[in-house]
């Protein structure tokens, strides 16, 4: 009997994958990853063991999530398309790496994942396997099996006596963990349709947010944050309060069409409330303290940065020099950033660093300005010359 170690959430598509590949003749290991999303574990170990699973590691990654991915992430600017923060999509190679660790040391023939063919995550998946252990099999169950919709798959989890965490009538798909949440599936498919007020859970509906704004103060130390309201915190707490504070206000929503890396179009619909507030202060922050060249050039490295996580290539040479690349461009990052958050909008309202480069006696046109306007008549004239004929 081979050895295969499963990534496993309970969700529908892993539910049914256990007693699929019992059925087969395939000893299952399933590897929880505690990211933050808030499910009863222990429910879950027992679900995967009465499933048919042979043994259940449930790794607590929430720590390692937020400082070795989000925050990393974070520093670089990184937003998919502009708009996406990649919450989930960060999550996915911090798994499959345990993965491979479980599998070194059980001593298993193939690694598995429940992920579709027209998704994202396979390839998120499947590329850290690869470039970890590229000789073991790789299981993808969703692309082969025989269930054609997710209605077949209830019905398959019923006749095998698995409990699964979704019904006909509320078929989404949802990801979540501590740093946002992902929601697809159902009507939301169809683009034009508004989402449903149920589907959200971590952020309060704006149109219900307070009456009153909130205004809450990101201190950050070479890029990081490290402290609200002048409270330090660890990184995991500091997310969890952000997202508190954030989504009772309705910080954080994000509908959204997406480009896969497979060609397809997706509609997403995205909760990011700690994630939202960061970027904007960090970006503002940034504007604060980097010089004009820095700021401009660093554009190209974000977005290429933004596209290497999204499309799985999170360990690759060049995410790493980019890495490097974005410590060195934050050395100065250290400051503090004020944000006001009213029904479901955060906006800068102030910031301050010690490495400002901002120079109100060269900004003014109040008394106390040391601007020279006529060294202006020279630089005009020079700016123009390349295109004077």
């Amino acid at each position: 009997m081979k050895k295969v170690v499963l990534a496993y959430s309970g969700g529908l598509d892993t539910s049914c994958i256990i007693p699929w590949l019992k059925e087969r003749n395939y000893e299952t290991i399933a590897v929880i990853g505690d990211v933050g999303q808030g499910d009863n574990f222990e429910a879950i170990k027992k679900k995967a063991i009465k499933s048919g699973a042979k043994k259940v590691y449930c790794l607590n990654l929430q720590k390692e999530l937020i400082e070795d991915y989000a925050f990393k992430a974070l520093k670089a600017f990184a937003l998919y398309e502009g708009k996406y923060n990649l919450a989930c999509a960060l999550s996915r190679p911090l798994i499959a790496q345990k993965q491979v660790e479980v599998a070194k040391k059980e001593k298993a023939n193939a690694l598995c994942h429940g992920c579709t063919g027209k998704g994202n995550d396979q390839v998120r998946f499947e590329t850290t396997f690869r470039l970890m252990v590229p000789k073991m099999e790789i299981i993808a169950p969703v692309r082969v099996w025989e269930f054609k919709t997710r209605e077949e798959e209830i019905d398959y989890a019923k006749k095998m006596g698995v409990p699964v965490p979704v019904t006909k009538k509320s078929p989404y798909s949802i990801d979540t963990n501590i740093y946002g949440r992902a929601i697809e599936c159902g009507v939301l498919e169809n683009p034009w349709n508004e989402p449903p007020k149920d589907i959200y859970a971590m952020t309060q509906d704006p149109q219900k947010a307070p009456n009153k704004p909130e205004y809450v103060t990101i201190e950050f130390s070479k890029g990081t944050p490290k402290k609200i309201n002048g409270k330090a915190y660890g990184a995991v707490e500091l997310v969890n309060k952000l997202n508190k504070i954030a989504g009772k206000h309705g910080v954080g929503r994000n509908d959204n069409i997406e480009n896969r890396l497979v060609g397809i179009k997706s509609r997403e619909i995205y909760e990011n409330p700690a994630g939202t507030v960061l970027h904007l202060a960090i970006e503002d922050l940034a504007s604060l303290v980097l010089d004009r060249e820095s700021m401009q050039f660093r554009g190209q490295a974000s977005q290429k940065y933004a596209e290497l996580t999204y499309n799985g290539l999170w360990f690759t040479p060049l995410k790493e020099q980019l890495d490097a690349y974005f410590d060195k461009l934050h050395e100065n990052t250290t400051g503090t950033v004020r944000i006001k958050l009213y029904k479901g909008t955060a906006t800068v309202v102030g910031r301050k660093s010690k490495y400002s480069r901002y120079k109100e006696s060269l900004a003014t046109y109040g008394k106390g300005d040391t601007f020279d306007q006529k060294m202006a008549e020279g630089f005009n004239h020079l700016w123009a010359t390349p295109f004077m004929k």
